[in-house]
């Protein structure tokens, strides 16, 4: 989705409806600290879950990854991005029978044109980067995966990808299935990342960021918007 696409070529055309779309965001309010705590699910509204504050900051993401065109992804692996936000909020979620289970969750208030720029580079990078190593941990993800658009919010992103962890060259490195979710709505991303541990055969299921998390939280989002 380009931001600058703000109009139709020929004289007299009316904009797509991308466009029309894009504008909207562009002009889309941006929540402040106070409203986008009031926004974040609590307990009270995840029935069986247990939702505890993450440490989160404003700047922009300096999460780096090689080949640094695959940086977007990396930072969405942390809940952030390469755009500096207004306000931001963390959350881990977990079902109280089993810690196991959830999603860690960051919401970020933008400008409208941040916004849009954030959902459209992780999407650009996604496409393009089936490998990469994450430099700051020195540990390499493969199979990165776009998955099919699962119409939230105005738009969203959703890829799955593997971490190779390995604590030596000579190790055969332990393979973790990631999931990651954003959602724009207007002005605010959320940004939801899960993976899921292997077992003792060292396999494991692809990681899913649960529903029921993600619809609680956009309901919420909405309502606050």
């Amino acid at each position: 989705m380009a931001v600058s696409t703000l109009a139709g070529c020929g004289s007299g055309d009316d904009p797509s409806p991308e466009a029309r779309d894009t504008a909207a965001a562009v002009r889309a309010r941006s929540l402040s600290e106070a409203e986008l705590g009031q926004a974040v699910v609590t307990e009270a509204d995840l029935d069986g879950y247990k939702v505890e504050k993450t440490l989160t900051a404003t700047p922009a993401s300096r999460r780096a990854a090689e080949p640094a065109e695959c940086d977007p992804v990396v930072q969405a692996l942390g809940g952030s991005s390469g755009h500096a936000a207004v306000a931001r909020v963390g959350r881990m979620i977990s079902l109280k029978k089993d810690s196991a289970t959830g999603a860690s969750m960051v919401l970020s208030s933008h400008t409208g044109a941040d916004a849009v720029g954030v959902l459209d580079a992780l999407r650009t990078a996604a496409e393009k980067c089936g490998t990469f190593k994450d430099v700051s941990v020195d540990f390499r993800y493969d199979e990165v995966e776009v998955l099919p658009d699962p119409d939230y919010g105005d738009e969203a992103v959703s890829l799955r990808l593997t971490q190779l962890a390995a604590l030596s060259e000579d190790e055969e490195p332990i393979r973790v299935p990631y999931a990651v979710l954003a959602v724009r709505e207007g002005a605010t991303v959320a940004m939801f990342y899960e993976f899921n541990r292997p077992g003792q055969n060292g396999k494991a299921d692809p990681a899913v960021v649960p529903e029921a998390i993600v619809e609680a939280q956009l309901e919420k989002l909405a309502a606050a918007g």
